[in-house]
């Protein structure tokens, strides 16, 4: 897959939505519990294998950080602690048009 990079990023905190904005005019909107929920990070991995992780995420949850990791993706940080998950930017992309995560 081509790397895409996106041409603008908006966290909607109170709200609790990421906006992101794709060069090719598509505009995503991902909730943070949501974003929460398909952390792919090596913790929530196991826990999605063993059956453990759970199937919805708190709605209150809210990004608390957002970092970039070079020109990879984003680092998020959640309001529940979680910042182990790495965002690169073509999942990103998938996630907020609705493509399987």
């Amino acid at each position: 897959m081509n790397y895409i990079y996106p041409s603008d990023i908006t966290d909607h905190r109170q709200s609790g939505v990421l906006e992101i904005a794709w060069p090719d005019g598509k505009v995503g909107h991902l909730s943070h519990s949501l974003l929460r929920l398909r952390c792919r990070c090596a913790g929530c991995e196991q826990l999605r294998r063993s059956g453990t992780l759970p199937t919805q995420a708190d709605p209150s949850l809210r990004l608390v950080a957002i970092e970039p990791v070079g020109d990879k993706g984003l680092n998020l940080t959640f309001s529940d602690g979680h910042d182990r998950g790495i965002y690169p930017w073509p999942y990103l992309h998938e996630l907020s048009l609705g493509g399987p995560a």
